[in-house]
């Protein structure tokens, strides 16, 4: 057992070693409750997550 959970706590340190490199990271807050209207926005129109819909929501503001 512990075997496994050495090589999960392993593989989870990798992809937040790969994630911090590869990609910028920011907040948005929201009002209480605001987060489920998002996800349900989202579900919708067809994205498969939060952040999905959130970039795109940004690209389209920025016109790319």
């Amino acid at each position: 057992m512990a075997n496994t959970e050495d090589n999960r706590a392993s593989r989870t340190k990798s992809k937040n070693k790969y994630n911090a490199k590869a990609y910028d990271r920011f907040s948005v807050v929201v009002p209480k409750g605001e987060m489920q209207e998002i996800d349900r926005a989202a579900k919708e129109q067809g994205y498969k997550s939060r952040n999905e819909f959130v970039i795109a929501a940004i690209n389209e503001k920025r016109g790319v």
